[in-house]
């Protein structure tokens, strides 16, 4: 019993590593490309915000056309899955999904599944709720690997289970417009409306599997239309007008083929 209990553990602890902080720190040195990537961080962000807003604007809009508004919290249906994806494919030109990871012991990971993804495009976003530096998150951050911390410090909660979920729903409920959300809270499900939401299962590169996506911090201009703001899948913590809300997208470093995983680099962000 001792010895299986030390091997989930151990396995655990694999999937976990990589998204603790001080632990990538100390093994930079081992990892060359990590290495050369951390310090050789890129200046300018490799997909203008122009063009970040482009392609989600595109997605939304069709995703509008395929779903209509929504007016309540919910997952989406397997007949809303499908026609998801397929909006994801018509105007994206690819599409990507969660599937058992490539790597041993990593769990879930995200496949380009149809299509073709050409370098310097939004690949996936990063959902959950966003803290500011100051804000309270230790007991929402316990046991969680998906807290992603931002350059500036702002924390992005990607926990689609627990305390984590509970706060993002209230946060969503709070924030609605009347009798329509302004986020999107169907990434808390296995069926989310925005295909693009599953940027936190995406896993960490390699020397074996260098990275084909990087982070990007993208915060959502005021103008983005209210009708679309429903398929973002981020909320703020506290409610405040004044400031923009934070996303963080996936973008493209490379072309990538259907078939492939999407690795990221976790301890890389292009500000």
């Amino acid at each position: 019993m001792f010895k299986s209990t030390v091997e989930r553990f151990h396995n655990k602890w694999k999937s976990y590593r990589h998204r603790f902080v001080p632990w990538v720190v100390l093994n930079l040195s081992r990892n060359e490309k990590t290495l050369r990537k951390v310090t050789e961080r890129c200046k300018d962000k490799l997909v203008p915000d122009e063009e970040v807003s482009r392609s989600l604007l595109g997605l939304f809009r069709a995703l509008l056309t395929t779903h209509g508004a929504q007016t309540h919290a919910g997952p989406a249906g397997p007949d809303d899955t499908v026609r998801g994806h397929e909006a994801m494919l018509q105007t994206l030109g690819f599409c990507i999904d969660r599937k058992p990871s490539s790597l041993a012991f990593a769990g879930t990971g995200v496949f380009v599944t149809s299509g073709f993804v050409p370098k310097g495009v939004t690949v996936a976003m990063y959902p959950g709720t966003v803290y500011q530096a100051y804000e309270p998150i230790l007991l929402q951050s316990i046991r969680n690997p998906f807290v992603f911390r931002c350059i500036d410090g702002i924390l992005i909660d990607g926990n689609d289970k627990g305390l984590s979920k509970m706060v993002f729903r209230s946060c969503s409920g709070r924030d609605r417009m009347g009798p329509f959300l302004t986020s999107d809270t169907s990434w808390l499900t296995s069926g989310p409306l925005n295909p693009l939401a599953v940027g936190q299962y995406v896993n960490n590169c390699s020397n074996e599997r260098p990275a084909n996506v990087c982070y990007q911090e993208y915060d959502v201009p005021q103008k983005f239309p209210l009708e679309l703001r429903q398929y973002l899948p981020n909320v703020n913590y506290s409610q405040d007008s004044h400031r923009p809300l934070r996303c963080v997208v996936l973008v493209s470093l490379r072309d990538i083929t259907a078939g492939e995983e999407l690795f990221s680099n976790y301890y890389t962000i292009v500000h």
